[in-house]
């Protein structure tokens, strides 16, 4: 019995320090999985991640709420298709709301400003600092490599659930350290 204990103690002490970051890795692989999905089914979101300075991928975002409600997923910065960092989102909102909806969202961060914006602001959040463009299908239709002015532009997908609005303004991205 003394030694099956000190046996799992060893164990839980090997594994410990594996936990987090094993669960780290997943987040960089759901994230790059998630935008490898977003290209395939969306080639100007391709075009653009081609031309930006870094992309900011959140690949699950859960968001609930009954009256008051929010919104919380962990999600990857990109630069040149290496991760750099991890970073969550949180949303709270109050008012006429009720469901369950589960979605991602990538941000294409396309200059210095909003790069610069991203690493020193204390939680950038979206709809404050950087002018941001949520690519839709109409909008995509008249995006070219010539058309791309705008410091950010996002892209919502997988969307799964029901719950009246979808946004992600409002949202505050933080970087986690890890």
């Amino acid at each position: 019995m003394k030694n099956m204990r000190a046996a799992a103690m060893a164990v839980a002490m090997l594994t410990l320090p594996i936990g987090p970051a094993f669960a780290d890795d997943l987040v960089a692989a759901d994230g790059n999985a998630a935008l490898q999905s977003l290209y395939a089914s969306e080639p100007v979101a391709k075009m653009i991640g081609e031309k930006a300075k870094a992309v900011l991928v959140f690949p699950s975002i859960v968001k609930a709420g009954f009256v008051v409600g929010g919104q919380y997923g962990e999600g990857i910065l990109l630069k040149d298709g290496n991760f750099v960092a991890h970073y969550n989102s949180v949303a709270g909102s109050y008012g006429l709301q009720a469901g369950v909806q589960k979605f991602g969202y990538s941000l294409f961060l396309m200059n210095d400003k909003a790069l610069e914006y991203l690493d020193k602001s204390d939680g950038w959040e979206l709809g404050v600092g950087p002018s941001i463009v949520v690519v839709d299908k109409g909008k995509a239709k008249s995006l070219t490599t010539l058309t791309l002015k705008d410091d950010v532009y996002a892209f919502i997908f997988d969307q799964k659930g029901l719950m009246a609005g979808l946004g992600i303004q409002g949202s505050k991205i933080t970087k986690l350290e890890k």
